[in-house]
């Protein structure tokens, strides 16, 4: 399993890059390769409000459908528009598949969230 540094991470399996107030949004290479592979990708909509811990919408898989959640809470500026005709990519690189783009809320949020060494910790259990 491939976990990235300067990446912030959730127990959920999500993980969040800050670009100033933006952070792009994605699932780990750990829930991809639990997912195993990716048919279709339910994205949140453009200038939804999500908080911290909401869904924010579903990967289906030939396994199974799953939620993923928002890390932290903001505003989507921008999906990932690839994904909706290629949800696969996610299976090639989870990190380069980003979801979704949210203006940041709340910053503060980020200091609860997992860096490298901590989701590694959790996903070895």
């Amino acid at each position: 399993m491939i976990v990235k540094d300067g990446l912030y991470y959730t127990k959920t399996h999500e993980w969040i890059r800050l670009e100033g107030d933006v952070a792009s949004v994605g699932i780990t290479d750990f829930a991809q390769n639990q997912l195993t592979d990716i048919v279709y990708v339910d994205l949140p909509k453009v200038g939804a409000m999500i908080k911290a811990g909401e869904i924010a919408g579903t990967v289906e898989s030939v396994k199974s459908a799953e939620d993923f959640y928002s890390p932290i809470t903001g505003k989507v500026l921008e999906v990932n528009k690839d994904l909706e005709k290629s949800p696969e990519l996610i299976n090639k690189d989870a990190y380069q598949a980003w979801m979704y783009k949210m203006k940041i809320s709340n910053p503060s949020e980020v200091s609860s969230l997992m860096k490298k060494d901590d989701y590694e910790k959790l996903i070895k259990k």
